[in-house]
C-alpha cells in the first residue's frame, strides 16, 4: 500500500485498530473462551485506545511527550507460527497463536512508520504505538507458552 500524506497513513492505523478491537470483542462473546472473554474485552479496549490516539494526532492533539518508552522483550514465538483466519469456535490455544500473529503483524507495521516518518513527532508517535503492540504480544506469547509449558512443552 502505498501512502501519499500523513493522514492517509493515520486513516489507514485507525483503521486497522478499528478491525483489531473488533476481533477481540468478537473473540471475547465465543462461548468456547470463557476463561479468557475478560483479557479478551480488555484488549478491544486497548485496540480503542489507540485509534483514539490515531485520531487525535490527525486532530492536532497529540499528547505522546508524557509517554514513559520501556524495553519490551521480543520472545518471537509467533515468528513460527503461520497465520490462520478468525473462525468461530476457536479454541484458546488458536485464538492466543491468532493474537499473537495479529500483534505481530500490528507492531512491525508501527515500527516501519516510525522509521519512515519524516517528522520527529510521528516517528515517536509511532514508535509508542509500536511498544504498544510489542507488549500485546509479549503478552499472548507468555500465556501462550505457559500454556504448553502445563502440556509438556
Amino acid at each position: 500500500m502505498e501512502f501519499t500524506s500523513i493522514n492517509s497513513i493515520l486513516d489507514f492505523a485507525i483503521e486497522k485498530e478499528i478491525e483489531a478491537a473488533e476481533f477481540y470483542q468478537t473473540a471475547a462473546e465465543n462461548e468456547n473462551l470463557k476463561a479468557l472473554a475478560k483479557e479478551l474485552r480488555g484488549y478491544a479496549e486497548e485496540e480503542r485506545k489507540h485509534e483514539r490516539m490515531l485520531v487525535d494526532l490527525k486532530n492536532n492533539k497529540n499528547k505522546i511527550s508524557e509517554y514513559k518508552f520501556e524495553k519490551i522483550q521480543d520472545i518471537k514465538r509467533s515468528d513460527y507460527l503461520v497465520d490462520v483466519p478468525y473462525r468461530k469456535g476457536m479454541s484458546a490455544l488458536e485464538i492466543m497463536r491468532l493474537a499473537m500473529k495479529r500483534e505481530e503483524k500490528a507492531y512491525k507495521l508501527y515500527d516501519k512508520l516510525a522509521a519512515a516518518a519524516d517528522n520527529a513527532d510521528h516517528s515517536n508517535f509511532f514508535k509508542v504505538l509500536a511498544q504498544e503492540e510489542l507488549k500485546h504480544k509479549n503478552y499472548f506469547e507468555t500465556m501462550y507458552d505457559d500454556y504448553m509449558a502445563k502440556q509438556g512443552d
